[in-house]
C-alpha cells in the first residue's frame, strides 16, 4: 500500500512472542471496539421506547433524548486526542482497561436509570470510558502488527467500525422485542467482563519510550476547544439554526482555542501532537476524507431510521435488518481492500469509493413511500462497498505517516475527525431535514391550535403524535401530509449528502498518493533502514531458540 513521502523510518521489528499471537490480541480489540461502536447506534433504534412513560420507559422529552445521546458524543470527542495521547505516555493497555472497565461501569449505572437526568450523566460516563478505548485499540494493532501486515490488520479494524454501526439497530431491535429498555446497555456488561479478562491474558502493553515533557496547556487547549466546537455542532443541529448566540459564541469560541492550540503547538519545544505532519498533503487529505465520509454517512443514517420506521413503518428489528447489506459489504471488502489499493493505488481506489458512498446517497433522493426493499439493500450495499475501500487505506495513511510509537496520536487524530465529522453531519443534516419539514407540513397545521401547531411542526414523530391524538378519521390527511413533507426534506438532505461526498472525492483525488512506481515497489520505504532483507524473521527465529 502506498506510504506518504516522508514516512518515518522502519520501527523496530515486534517481539516474537507478541507476533504468534497477533491475530488474537486483534479479535479481542475488535471485541472491545466492537461494543462502543455498538453501543453509539444501539440506542437510535430504543428513543421511541424510553421516550415512553414509566414502567415502559422513563417518559424522556425530545430534548432530553437528543442529549442522552449528545452527552455521550460530546465527552467522547473532547476527550479522544487527551486520550490517544496518554496511551502513549503511560501504556496503551493500561488505557484500554482502564476506558473499558470504566464504559462498563456506565452501562450498568445507565441500565438502571430512573429518570432522563440520570441517563443523561451516565451515558457520558459512558462517553468518556470510550474516549479511552477508541484510540488505544487501533494504537496497540500498530504495535502488534509488522508494517508490511498493518493494512490489513486496519482492513479488518475498519470492517469492525462498520459492523457495529449496521448491527447495532438489530441488536437493538432484538433486545427490546423481549426485553425492558435497559437491557440495551446491560448486555454491555458481562462483554465488558470478557474483554477485560481477554485484554489482561493477551494483549501486550506498548508505549512511547521517549515521550518527552508534558504538554498540559497544548492538551487543556485540545479538550476545551474540541468540546466547545462539538457542542457548538450539536446546539445547532438541535435548534436547526446555526446563527443562535449560543451556538455561534461555541463555534467561534471552539475554533478560536483549536487555533490557539495550534499556534501553541508549532511554538512549542514539546507539543503535544507534531503539526508539520499536516503539511504533508497525503496526510491531510487522509484525515478530511475520514471527516467528510463520516460527515455524510452518519447524517443519511440519522434521517434514514426516520424514513424506514415513521413512514415505512417497519419495527425497530425490520430497519435494522434493511442495513445488514451495509454491515455485510464492509465486512467482505474492508479487510481486502489493500488488495485493490496495491494494484491501483490509494488515489484511485478512495476517489471510486467516495463516489460509490454518493452514489448511494444520491439515491435516497429517488426513494418515496413505495420503494421496494431490495432497492434500499441495493443501496445500502453500494455505500458499504464504498465505505470498504475509503477507511482503511486512508487510516492506513494517517497511522502510518507517524512513527509507531506515536501510534495514539495517530489514532487520536484519526478518530477525532471522524467524530467531528459524524457529528457534523449529524447537525447540519439535520438542521436541513428538520427546517424543509416544518417549511413544508406548516400550511397543512392551519385548523390546529396555535400549541399544537408548534408541536408538530418541530418533525414527523411530532406530528404523527398529534395526528393519531386526532382520530382516524381527522388525522389520516395528516399523516399521509407528514409522509409528504418527510420523504421531500428526506430528498435535499440526501443531495447534501451527496455533494459532501462528492467534495470528499475531489480532495482525495487531488492530493492522495497514486499507484507506487515499479521502483519504489521494490525496494519500499522501509528498506532505507539499511536492515538486511529478511532479518526479521531471523531475529524472530534467532529469539525462540534463545528461549
Amino acid at each position: 500500500m502506498p506510504i506518504p513521502s516522508g514516512a518515518p523510518a522502519a520501527a523496530p521489528r515486534v517481539p516474537e512472542a507478541v507476533h504468534r499471537r497477533r491475530w488474537a490480541i486483534l479479535a479481542v480489540l475488535m471485541f472491545s471496539l466492537l461494543i462502543v461502536v455498538l453501543d453509539n447506534s444501539i440506542l437510535n433504534v430504543a428513543v421511541k421506547t424510553i421516550a415512553s412513560p414509566a414502567p415502559t420507559g422513563i417518559g424522556a422529552t425530545q430534548s432530553e433524548l437528543e442529549w442522552a445521546i449528545n452527552s455521550y458524543t460530546l465527552v467522547f470527542a473532547g476527550l479522544l486526542f487527551t486520550a490517544g495521547l496518554l496511551g502513549d505516555r503511560i501504556g496503551r493497555k493500561k488505557v484500554l482497561l482502564f476506558g473499558i472497565l470504566v464504559f462498563g461501569l456506565g452501562s450498568a449505572l445507565a441500565a438502571m436509570s430512573d429518570s432522563p437526568v440520570q441517563l443523561i450523566v451516565w451515558r457520558a460516563l459512558m462517553g468518556f470510558g470510550a474516549a479511552f478505548v477508541m484510540p488505544a485499540t487501533l494504537a496497540v494493532l500498530m504495535n502488534v502488527f509488522e508494517r508490511e501486515e498493518q493494512p490489513k490488520a486496519i482492513g479488518i479494524w475498519a470492517g469492525g467500525v462498520g459492523l457495529g454501526i449496521a448491527i447495532g439497530p438489530i441488536t437493538g431491535g432484538l433486545l427490546l422485542e423481549h426485553f425492558w429498555w435497559g437491557s440495551i446497555f446491560l448486555v454491555n456488561v458481562p462483554v465488558v467482563v470478557v474483554a477485560l479478562v481477554a485484554m489482561i491474558i493477551l494483549v501486550p502493553d506498548s508505549r512511547d519510550p521517549k515521550p518527552g515533557r508534558l504538554d498540559p496547556l497544548g492538551v487543556l487547549l485540545s479538550i476545551v476547544g474540541l468540546i466547545l466546537l462539538v457542542y457548538g455542532i450539536i446546539r445547532g443541529g438541535e435548534l436547526a439554526d446555526f446563527t443562535d448566540t449560543t451556538v455561534l459564541v461555541s463555534l467561534i469560541g471552539g475554533l478560536a482555542v483549536l487555533a490557539a492550540f495550534v499556534w501553541h503547538e508549532k511554538r512549542s519545544s514539546h507539543p503535544a501532537i507534531d503539526i508539520t505532519y499536516f503539511r504533508k498533503p497525503a496526510f491531510s487529505a487522509a484525515v478530511a476524507a475520514i471527516a467528510l465520509v463520516f460527515f455524510a454517512l452518519m447524517g443519511v443514517t440519522f434521517f434514514s431510521a426516520f424514513y424506514l420506521q415513521s413512514v415505512r413503518g417497519y419495527t425497530a428489528l425490520q430497519s435494522g435488518l434493511l442495513v445488514l447489506p451495509l454491515a455485510v459489504s464492509q465486512m467482505v471488502f474492508s479487510p481486502r481492500a489493500r488488495l485493490v489499493v496495491d494494484r491501483f493505488g490509494a488515489r484511485a481506489v478512495c476517489t471510486v469509493g467516495m463516489l460509490l458512498v454518493a452514489a448511494g446517497l444520491a439515491a435516497f433522493a429517488l426513494f418515496d413511500a413505495d420503494t421496494p426493499v431490495w432497492v434500499m439493500c441495493l443501496v445500502f450495499f453500494v455505500q458499504g462497498t464504498g465505505m470498504a475501500h475509503i477507511m482503511p487505506p486512508v487510516t492506513v495513511a494517517v497511522m502510518q505517516a507517524l512513527p509507531r510509537e506515536k501510534a495514539g496520536s495517530g489514532s487520536a487524530i484519526n478518530n477525532t475527525f471522524r467524530q467531528v465529522g459524524a457529528a457534523l453531519g449529524i447537525a447540519v443534516l439535520g438542521s436541513v431535514l428538520s427546517t424543509v419539514y416544518r417549511g413544508d407540513i406548516e400550511k397543512h397545521l392551519g385548523g390546529l391550535p396555535a400549541a399544537a401547531r408548534d408541536a408538530a411542526g418541530e418533525s414527523i414523530e411530532a406530528t404523527l403524535a398529534v395526528a393519531a391524538k386526532l382520530g382516524p378519521e381527522r388525522g389520516a390527511p395528516l399523516v399521509g401530509a407528514a409522509h409528504d413533507a418527510f420523504i421531500g426534506a428526506m430528498h435535499v438532505a440526501a443531495l447534501g449528502s451527496a455533494v459532501v461526498a462528492l467534495i470528499g472525492a475531489l480532495v482525495v483525488g487531488m492530493f492522495l498518493p497514486g499507484k507506487p512506481s515499479a521502483t519504489r515497489e521494490t525496494t519500499g520505504p522501509d528498506d532505507s533502514s539499511g536492515e538486511p532483507e529478511g532479518s526479521g524473521e531471523s531475529d524472530r527465529q534467532s529469539a525462540s531458540a534463545r528461549g
